[in-house]
């Protein structure tokens, strides 16, 4: 399904990810492991094209994303949860989980929310909140649900379990099995510092120094 073949990133002279190749089969949950620093964040970047890529490919399906737009990857069936939450405070949960399907013109749908809200019924519970009043932990249900919405064929997270306490980290990581359940051929990547946390998902595992892949399995 997704392919990363010899990927190399520069900033300011800087190489942050060097040849890094992996793959994501189709149906299957991929982990990517290492401390901070190590380039989990800048691999998931480079794949929704936010920042770009000095040499290599990134391939879904066999199509070739580097001259792609993030918002056309998108609307390819690519969710993306950011390292960082990025929900804008202003706005009601139930906005901020919707947002990606107004980048692609669709219209406020409740059986686009339906799905979301029976996986993650919590969210549901203060959808009419504003983003800034929910915890830490609430804002990460918030962010998995938005990517949700759209993650069709690849989903794409970023230490989704970081920071929280290990009960929620077991919930997280039960809706995206779950999820993954109802979506045929669904691909998921994830990014994580933490060993332990990430094999509640998967023991298909990369590990990651200094932008490079350093041990397989």
């Amino acid at each position: 399904m997704l392919n990363i073949q010899s990927v190399t990133v520069k900033f300011g002279g800087l190489t942050i990810l060097r040849s890094l190749t992996l793959e994501v089969p189709q149906k299957s949950i991929v982990g990517l492991v290492g401390r901070n620093g190590a380039g989990k964040t800048t691999t998931l970047k480079s794949i929704m094209g936010l920042v770009p890529i000095a040499s290599g490919q990134i391939m879904l399906e066999g199509q070739d994303l580097t001259s792609v737009a993030p918002v056309h990857r998108v609307r390819l069936g690519i969710g993306y949860m950011p390292e960082d939450r990025r929900l804008i405070g202003s706005l009601t949960v139930q906005e901020n989980i919707l947002l990606p399907a107004w980048v692609q013109g669709k219209k406020e749908d409740q059986d686009l929310l339906e799905p979301i809200y029976q996986l993650l019924p919590e969210v549901k519970s203060f959808a009419s909140q504003r983003a800034t009043q929910l915890s830490g932990g609430q804002q990460k249900l918030v962010a998995l649900a938005r990517s949700l919405l759209v993650a069709r064929r690849v989903l794409l997270l970023d230490e989704p379990m970081e920071g929280v306490a290990f009960a929620l980290s077991t919930r997280l990581a039960e809706a995206i099995q779950l999820f993954q359940e109802k979506e045929p051929g669904l691909s998921i990547l994830v990014c994580e510092s933490d060993l332990n946390r990430m094999q509640l998902l998967t023991k298909n595992i990369y590990t990651i120094e200094r932008g490079e892949i350093v041990l397989e399995g």
